[in-house]
């Protein structure tokens, strides 16, 4: 049986090259589990890393109950990342979090508190500790895609959601995926909770995005969004003799 169905969260992080990051991760997330909400694990994602990370991300979970990864065969992405996260978990919630903990696992408390209430409860960062360039090309997409989505999220990127597995599982996944959880979510009638969050500068590493694909990618994905919406298929079954 999948080991994730014992637990209520599933929190999912994407990994790409972040050696630098692992042991601080595996500190931060214990610590996390034992004071969680709710009985929660740590699913990793090694997406197709190429420096030591897989093996870093081994020992840890060698070391913790309740840790556990999968690694893609290559490097997709964060959106398939997430989707192959997404996936395997067997538990009621799935959560995310980046690799880079500039949100720190703790505020998933603050989360866990409304997830009864919606089907999605994300984060809004507080304070952001990004360089210039990078909050404004944040301010630029968030803002062109609130316009195309019509989702009322003020802070779509921010690396800490936590979503009902059953709801995560039927979201139409595609490049750039990440960027409209909420609007997607949205299309299934589900409601979407907002919640402020700290956020720290990045400690070790290097971003893996940089102006142009952080405004670039968006722009284009808001029109595939555009398409995907206007043909998106949402039903529910009203009864059925197979269980």
């Amino acid at each position: 049986m999948n080991k994730s169905a014992d637990y209520r969260l599933t929190i999912i992080v994407p990994v790409y090259n972040e050696e630098g990051n692992i042991l601080r991760l595996e500190k931060e997330l214990s610590s996390f589990l034992k004071i969680s909400r709710m009985p929660s694990c740590v699913l990793f994602v090694n997406d197709g890393s190429t420096d030591d990370s897989e093996r870093l991300i081994r020992e840890a979970c060698g070391r913790n109950e309740g840790f556990f990864h999968v690694r893609l065969a290559r490097n997709g992405g964060l959106s398939a990342a997430m989707k192959a996260g997404i996936d395997v978990a067997c538990s009621e919630y799935v959560g995310y979090i980046d690799a880079d903990l500039q949100t720190t696992p703790e505020d998933f408390n603050l989360l866990i508190e409304h997830v009864d209430d919606y089907e999605m409860v994300m984060g809004i960062r507080t304070g952001r500790k990004d360089s210039f360039v990078k909050n404004l090309s944040s301010r630029i997409a968030n803002g062109f895609r609130r316009a195309m989505t019509h989702d009322g999220v003020e802070d779509t990127g921010c690396p800490l959601k936590i979503l009902r597995t059953d709801y995560a599982k039927r979201i139409p996944f595609f490049t750039g995926m990440h960027r409209f959880l909420p609007a997607l979510i949205q299309l299934q009638n589900g409601r979407v909770k907002q919640i402020s969050v700290r956020h720290f500068p990045r400690m070790a590493g290097q971003s893996k995005y940089h102006l142009w694909n952080r405004l670039i990618g968006p722009f284009k994905d808001c029109f595939a969004y555009r398409w995907m919406k206007k043909r998106y298929i949402n039903y529910e079954i009203a009864d059925g003799n197979l269980n």
